[in-house]
């Protein structure tokens, strides 16, 4: 994310001495991406972070794919995914491509037990319902239903949940996740036309510095298996950082919608993007108000793309037969649009409340047996008069 933060002590420059009350040196790590030119933030930790004890045998996580080459339009249920105790093993991936991942999850335990770092991929979760805190070792992050929670590849976070009944969207993208580059300037920042800026962000607060040594599990994501580690001191151990490259929040309920006389289309909804895919937040708003307008969306084809749509809540008006939680998803290389009727019913409709994700990949998706498990298999019929 192109902003400056920081927390806790740090040194007044890079790289020089930096003491410890009682002797010693904090030791300094750079925490960045795209080698030394992307992003970065500079840690100091009260114990080096390389003291790993013990590697312990690692395990396929590999999703199993159902259907590699799809055209057919579908949708899922996937409230239909049963709840888990375990925050990982709570993870159902349905679509994935070379570029990115995508699951639901209703964990009904806090993950305490054990650390997580993704050393793969940026991790996108919007919480469709629970509250809680996501704990990071550059701070914690409180979070609430909406929110979408941007975590960084190698970042090594828990996370507690208030309450049991907890529903999960999550993206893994192999590709940093940036705000879209047509609403920030050169310099970084969001430009006044954005439908969200800086101010809206939750950032990373109350820092947690642990000086514990001991055994700390750390469940360390790579190449498709998970690598239990075993490492010598916490992994919160951290006394203060500073850059750019750090996790934080943004609420859905604070995306301001674009809107216009006539129909806009969906690339006015877009809230972060990454290599080849994009993400867009769908939200109330007041319909176009030319006097002839059609606020249903008109029929286009889906060419170039991929479409997701998650629904969250709401009348979503172009589509029949949806509840909170499914999942539609539209491939590439045949049309759709509004199903029968949805287009004369929009007609002379002031606003929606609808409440969607919808995430949009330039490669096509691969469906994994998980996702045929909780497809509505006559979906593809429902456009037929």
């Amino acid at each position: 994310m192109p902003i400056y933060h920081h927390l806790g002590e740090i040194p007044p420059k890079r790289h020089i001495i930096f003491e410890k009350p009682n002797g010693g040196l904090y030791s300094e790590q750079l925490f960045g991406t795209e080698g030394f030119s992307g992003m970065s933030s500079l840690l100091y930790h009260v114990h080096p972070p390389t003291m790993t004890r013990q590697f312990l045998e690692s395990y396929s996580v590999t999703p199993k794919i159902a259907i590699d080459k799809n055209i057919m339009p579908r949708k899922f249920i996937s409230f239909d995914i049963a709840p888990q105790d375990d925050f990982l093993e709570s993870r159902v991936l349905l679509m994935v491509n070379s570029d990115l991942q995508i699951g639901v999850a209703a964990p009904q335990k806090s993950l305490t037990d054990y650390f997580y770092k993704n050393a793969d991929a940026d991790e996108l979760i919007f919480v469709h319902r629970g509250t809680g805190k996501l704990r990071t070792m550059l701070g914690n992050i409180a979070f609430e239903s909406g929110d979408y929670l941007v975590i960084p590849r190698g970042m090594i976070y828990q996370i507690d949940f208030d309450t049991p009944k907890n529903r999960l969207l999550y993206i893994a993208s192999f590709s940093p996740i940036y705000t879209p580059k047509r609403y920030r300037n050169n310099f970084g920042q969001l430009v006044e036309h954005s439908p969200f800026c800086e101010r809206d962000l939750k950032l990373p607060q109350d820092l947690e510095t642990h000086d514990e040594t001991g055994d700390f599990l750390i469940k360390i994501r790579k190449q498709g298996r998970i690598h239990p580690v075993v490492y010598a001191s916490h992994p919160f151990d951290i006394v203060g950082w500073d850059g750019y490259n750090f996790p934080y929040g943004f609420s859905i309920h604070n995306f301001e919608p674009i809107t216009g006389r006539v129909h806009q289309p969906p690339p006015v909804h877009q809230t972060f993007q990454a290599h080849n895919f994009v993400v867009c937040s769908f939200c109330p708003r007041l319909y176009d108000y030319h006097p002839k307008a059609i606020p249903a969306p008109y029929h286009h084809s889906n060419i170039d793309s991929d479409e997701v749509l998650y629904y969250a809540d709401g009348d979503f008006m172009s589509r029949n037969d949806i509840e909170a939680g499914h999942i539609s998803l539209h491939p590439s290389g045949i049309p759709h649009g509004p199903h029968p009727k949805a287009i004369e019913r929009s007609i002379g409709k002031t606003e929606t409340q609808e409440l969607a994700v919808m995430i949009d990949p330039f490669r096509p998706l691969q469906l994994t047996t998980e996702a045929i498990h909780i497809q509505d298999e006559n979906y593809h019929q429902s456009w037929l008069e």
